[in-house]
């Protein structure tokens, strides 16, 4: 047999794709390989649960409109499914008179990107939060938090109730492409694909050179570690809670979060992993460490955010360090308060030259489409990615 499509991945990304396909195709025929015995093992069911607004993205960029379009598709497809959701919105802490400074400028991209924020005082942040402390914030209402798992279980329902197969622990070895069709060897057993769609984030870059894809950067793996609050403290913010990202570094700063499940986390930081998936400290993977060490675009971002770097490594080895971060704009908080939680690994392009990939890439041939580089907020805008996806299968 000869299928329509052949999606792999079964993250948010790849699930959503096949959702649309068979909602654009009825009756056409799909199969979607994941690699792990359970759907969103990996970035999807790591992350922090935030349907992000898009506040921080350059005009312009799909980073940007996808935001946009997928936070009121996912409250959308939420509401449609009966997945509980909380748009308990966000506040982007100023705490000192460069961060001030900042906030006007993240208030002005917001206004670019279509995105209502309002602005506080210190006696507005206050009243809202008295257990936050700042010079002034951000208001980000329609930010939102969600079990993303929960939105995969209801994707995956929805592909096979619309005639699409989903096969667990299938990890692909081959692929080759012909004039007809794609073939796919795993280790479960081989396919053939009129189409193929590759939404693997961590391993995106190893399945497109693995297809013959000419491909100019490497996944570097980013681990982001968190804390829980312990359970008397949960009720410490209303909303998430941000400090005003500094524009010369590549993430957004340790952060509050609340969860759909009532619990709050504190991070994440940004060290380098040493395996691409394994969450627990200390992993370490050979092949992956001599991935990334053999690639010169490594050393170079290294070199280039080599204070950014140092502090993070900081953060991960020293928990009063991070307490003290968090202490910025919340004072109250103790080392008591935090409790371990499971790590985060962030699938981060490199380029040759050393750049940091912050925006989506998609890699084509006549009956491939590969999703090279899918960052946050990826999980937010896995619907319009998806869309974005069929129409240029289509096509």
């Amino acid at each position: 047999m000869i299928y329509d499509y052949c999606t792999i991945g079964g993250g948010i990304v790849g699930l959503a794709t096949a959702m649309r396909l068979l909602e654009a195709q009825p009756g056409c025929s799909l199969i979607l390989l994941e690699k792990e015995d359970r759907l969103a093992a990996h970035q999807t069911g790591h992350n922090s649960g935030v349907v992000h607004a898009g506040i921080y993205y350059a005009p312009g960029s799909l980073k940007a409109e996808l935001c946009r379009k997928g936070a009121q598709a996912m409250k959308d497809f939420c509401a449609a499914n009966d997945i509980p959701l909380d748009v308990c919105g966000k506040l982007v802490v100023a705490t000192d008179a460069i961060e001030l400074q900042r906030m006007e400028a993240l208030e002005s991209r917001a206004q670019v990107n279509a995105i209502a924020v309002e602005r506080l005082d210190a006696a507005a942040l206050r009243e809202r939060e008295p257990n936050i402390s700042g010079l002034g914030a951000l208001l980000v209402p329609s930010t939102g938090i969600v079990d993303y798992k929960a939105i995969c279980r209801a994707m995956a329902d929805t592909v096979v109730k619309a005639g699409g197969e989903i096969r667990l622990s299938t990890q692909v070895t081959a692929i080759r492409e012909s004039g007809n069709d794609v073939t796919i060897s795993s280790t479960a057993g081989s396919w053939s694909a009129r189409k193929l769609v590759a939404c693997a984030g961590l391993q995106s870059d190893r399945l497109a050179r693995l297809a013959g894809m000419a491909i100019d950067h490497r996944i570097v793996p980013f681990r982001g570690e968190y804390y829980r609050l312990r359970p008397e403290r949960n009720g410490i913010v209303r909303h998430l809670i941000y400090p005003v990202p500094d524009p010369g570094l590549p993430f957004l700063g340790i952060h509050l979060t609340r969860m759909i499940d009532g619990g709050v986390t504190v991070g994440p930081n940004a060290v380098i992993g040493l395996a691409r998936e394994g969450y627990p400290r200390f992993s370490a993977n050979l092949r992956d460490i001599c991935d990334f060490a053999s690639f010169p675009g490594f050393w170079k971002t290294v070199f280039a955010n080599r204070s950014s770097a140092l502090s993070e490594l900081r953060s991960s080895l020293s928990k009063r360090n991070y307490l003290q971060q968090c202490r910025k704009y919340c004072p109250s908080l103790e080392l008591d308060d935090f409790q371990k939680s499971e790590a985060g690994i962030r699938a981060q392009a490199v380029k040759s030259d050393g750049t940091l990939i912050h925006d989506f890439v998609f890699a084509e041939t006549e009956r491939m489409l590969h999703v090279c580089n899918a960052p946050s907020p990826a999980a937010t805008s896995s619907l319009p990615i998806a869309d974005m996806i069929v129409a240029k299968l289509l096509k």
